[in-house]
């Protein structure tokens, strides 16, 4: 688990603190800027590391296990776990699963691939990113997307593909009772 104090200048300070709240070690504050696990119990924390893209999974012992799948097009949205896993995301922008515990469980190998719920998520293949041409958007420097798949499917808990093909998110979302986490 990770704990954090400020500084009289705004600073975080992170520390890696077992579930006694026993501190056991403090972690570099010019390298690690935000962390978007702290105060919950985990086999790994999730941050925002200087000089790295992305958010980065790191266990007790500091080591990089996998970049972790940004939810939100435009804005900084790390994944959490959900059914015990967290998506993950590789150099080619597939995206795979890993377990509570930080093992790859489901390789990354999918464009684009929901959250699990009821031992199944939804796979797309064929998406294209759609800007949203507000002007708020055009001029605040954030880019947000709607993201459009031509063919969609489902996969199991081990990321068998169980169906895929010409239909849309909403059609598989009802066919297999999808719900998004709360």
């Amino acid at each position: 688990m990770v704990k954090s104090r400020q500084t009289k200048d705004w600073h975080s300070i992170y520390y890696i603190v077992n579930e006694k709240g026993i501190t056991l070690k403090e972690l570099d504050t010019s390298k690690y800027m935000i962390c978007f696990s702290e105060d919950k119990l985990g086999y790994f924390a999730v941050f925002a590391i200087r000089n790295e893209k992305g958010w980065i999974a790191i266990n007790s012992d500091e080591k990089k296990l996998f970049e972790v799948y940004n939810t939100s097009f435009g804005e900084p949205s790390p994944d959490e776990l959900v059914e015990n896993k967290i998506r993950i995301i590789n150099a080619e922008n597939k995206i795979g699963f890993a377990d509570k515990k930080g093992n790859i469980i489901i390789k990354p190998q999918f464009e684009m691939v929901s959250t699990f719920y009821k031992g199944k998520a939804i796979i797309a293949e064929n998406c294209e990113k759609i800007p949203w041409n507000t002007n708020e958007n055009l001029h605040s420097g954030c880019h947000h997307y709607s993201l459009v798949c031509k063919r969609n499917g489902y996969i199991d808990i081990n990321g068998n593909i169980k169906l895929i093909g010409d239909f849309t998110f909403e059609q598989i979302e009802k066919k297999i009772k999808w719900k998004h986490p709360q």
